[in-house]
């Protein structure tokens, strides 16, 4: 069984209200946030190893690197091939910054997009305008209706329930 489908059963198979749910995802939150303190510590640096490899560097269970490499994958300029991933596959950690602040806004989590490190990487106006860019994109927006006495869409010149709101 590939370690992200190993992943995934282990960390979404809980009720994560459980108490068991609860731990597991604490411990994930704070081993993920030590590694982008870490990785935000050296942006221009391109961590490259095995899956195996970083875990021991990061000090993180094998699992847990399979769901943060889950998490990580498209701020990366180059994706990793997660889906069938074991702890040979080698995988290189080429972060596009500003990718990473946007997945990491939409993925609300505070936590991680309110690091000190991020002042030295985007500037505050970035951040906002990513920010932004973010909410923005999961915001519908409904076009305007068209009244039954408004001219038609169409351009014909009549009122709408004369012409194209015709059943």
């Amino acid at each position: 069984m590939a370690l992200l489908q190993e992943w995934r059963e282990y960390a979404y198979g809980v009720d994560i209200n459980s108490r068991e749910g609860k731990a597991i995802w604490d411990k994930y939150f704070e081993q993920e946030k030590s590694i982008y303190e870490q990785l935000l510590a050296a942006p221009d640096e391109v961590v490259t190893g095995t899956v195996q490899q970083l875990a021991d560097k990061y000090g993180m269970e094998l699992n847990y690197m399979a769901g943060f490499l889950d998490g990580i994958n498209e701020s990366l300029k180059e994706a990793n091939p997660i889906e069938e991933m074991d702890a040979d596959t080698t995988v290189k950690l080429d972060i596009d910054l500003e990718q990473l602040y946007y997945h990491m806004v939409e993925a609300k989590a505070d936590w991680l997009y309110e690091l000190p490190a991020w002042d030295n990487l985007l500037t505050p106006e970035r951040r906002k305008e990513l920010y932004r860019e973010q909410k923005k994109s999961g915001t519908v927006v409904k076009e305007k209706k068209v009244g039954r006495n408004d001219p038609c869409p169409c351009g014909s010149g009549k009122k709408y329930k004369f012409c194209c709101g015709r059943a």
